[in-house]
């Protein structure tokens, strides 16, 4: 990379897109989307990224932000999110109190190391969490990559449950921000799913969707987002203009509203190949380490 740099080549960043695919990156599931970034990359606020410079500077006609709000409808009806989708309907916990679903991320994904500014942690997070809402329900949702056993981030049950009244694994992250009454995230992609079904969220880190008036910011966020945006202008930018998909069935590039299709049908073209199995055994082993080595 130094080198790269010290040559002045043009470096390009490439991402997963924010609707991937039915499956986790950390088991070998390729993408569906991607990101390709020419300025910066949209998960690090210390420089701009084309997102940015979208949200910052775009113009958005009618016609896009009537598609935007279709193919926000269309994902909210379906549950899909970025690994997959499905519709769960969970019964409320404590009614009557305050709900807030806490989703975790992988400690030292890019994401959290550039973005997450003072919060490094999950425990971190949920500490926050509960020293700003005393009295509130908190659900805690493991990142399904550490919950796989690849990645690191996990908070061991008895400390968890210290701060939050339960730990949340297999319901869909659709569901749960159905029945949460605020969503509060350092850097989680979870946040920018919230903000589709309607819910208010929190951020304590700086993700790609904070600072544009859509959320309550805790974090530092850059003084560059001047701009006021709808929801409908951030979908538009995000999940419109910014990545690319790829129809599983046939194989050529698509639109998002063909790719949400598609994973609400259950991942048709995904195949469960060796290299998806050998990752999934991989994952079991290290979590039972883990387990082992926590004792």
């Amino acid at each position: 990379m130094l080198r790269l740099e010290a040559g002045n080549a043009q470096l390009v960043e490439v991402e997963d897109g924010f609707i991937r695919s039915t499956g986790l990156g950390a088991d070998c599931v390729p993408p569906l989307s991607i990101i390709v970034d020419q300025l910066g990359i949209y998960f690090d606020p210390s420089r701009p990224s084309e997102l940015e410079r979208l949200l910052q500077e775009g113009e958005f006609g009618e016609d896009i932000l009537d598609r935007a709000g279709r193919l926000r409808a269309l994902i909210v009806e379906l549950g899909v999110s970025k690994y997959g989708a499905g519709v769960a309907p969970l019964v409320r916990q404590a009614p009557g109190r305050r709900k807030l679903l806490v989703p975790g991320q992988v400690e030292d994904d890019r994401s959290v190391q550039c973005g997450g500014g003072a919060v490094s942690t999950n425990l971190e997070l949920l500490r926050r969490v509960r020293e700003n809402n005393p009295h509130a329900y908190i659900s805690y949702k493991p990142h399904p990559d550490v919950e796989a056993g690849h990645r690191r981030g996990a908070i061991p049950d008895d400390l968890c449950l210290t701060l939050a009244q339960e730990i949340v694994r297999t319901s869909p992250i659709s569901s749960l921000i159905e029945v949460a009454d605020e969503v509060h995230v350092n850097t989680s992609l979870a946040g920018f799913e919230a903000l589709l079904r309607g819910k208010p969220v929190t951020t304590y880190g700086v993700p790609f969707y904070a600072g544009w008036g859509l959320t309550r910011d805790l974090g530092s966020v850059p003084d560059r987002r001047t701009a006021r945006r709808t929801l409908d202008e951030l979908v538009a930018a995000s999940l419109l203009l910014y990545p690319r998909y790829l129809d599983p069935v046939t194989g050529l590039p698509c639109p998002p509203e063909i790719l949400v299709q598609r994973l609400a049908e259950g991942g048709v073209g995904q195949k469960d190949r060796p290299v998806v199995r050998l990752r999934r055994w991989q994952g079991r082993l290290n979590r039972a380490a883990s387990r082992i080595w926590s004792r």
